[in-house]
């Protein structure tokens, strides 16, 4: 059976960004040639990992150059370990990772408490600076969180008293 050749001239698109003089981003990039040179790209050297580092399941190796300031630790470690066990096609790896975002929210403040520092939540979370800017805005969501917290309530209060009944 014979091979069937593709006319790649053919496919609209093709190989637009082959021709440097034809250079799409002009003049917005300051253009040096190098972006045509991407085939003989030389990986940078390994970075040492002096500390646990979370690798995807889709990648043999880990990347030359990554983050050791923050290594996993606490509960929120745990459910990073657990979600870098699955594909990233999955919601198995990227719902646990949202979660141990949050937790580790809460293990941070723990933290603090600990080492003696008060956190100050309000100068954190930018309030000050959102009621000088935005006010609208602020109470547009505060009257939203709000009001999740009533309907929240309410639904918790109708599970209890059908509970009891």
């Amino acid at each position: 059976m014979k091979k069937k050749t593709i006319d790649y001239k053919a496919i609209p698109g093709w190989g637009m960004d082959a021709d440097p003089e034809n250079e799409p981003t002009y003049p917005m990039k300051n253009y040096t040639g190098d972006d045509h040179e991407r085939i003989n790209y030389e990986r940078p050297p390994q970075q040492p990992q002096t500390v646990e580092i979370l690798q995807s399941s889709e990648r043999p190796a880990p990347t030359a150059v990554f983050g050791t300031s923050v290594p996993p630790s606490g509960l929120s470690g745990v459910i990073r370990r657990y979600a870098f066990q699955h594909s990233e096609d999955r919601y198995r790896h990227w719902i646990p990772l949202l979660m141990a975002d949050r937790i580790n929210i809460f293990e941070g403040v723990i933290n603090d408490i600990a080492h003696g520092r008060v956190p100050n939540m309000i100068k954190e979370r930018g309030w000050p600076v959102e009621w000088k800017y935005n006010r609208a805005g602020m109470m547009k969501k505060a009257a939203a969180k709000t009001a999740g917290l009533v309907l929240l309530a309410a639904a918790i209060t109708l599970v209890v008293l059908k509970v009891k009944k």
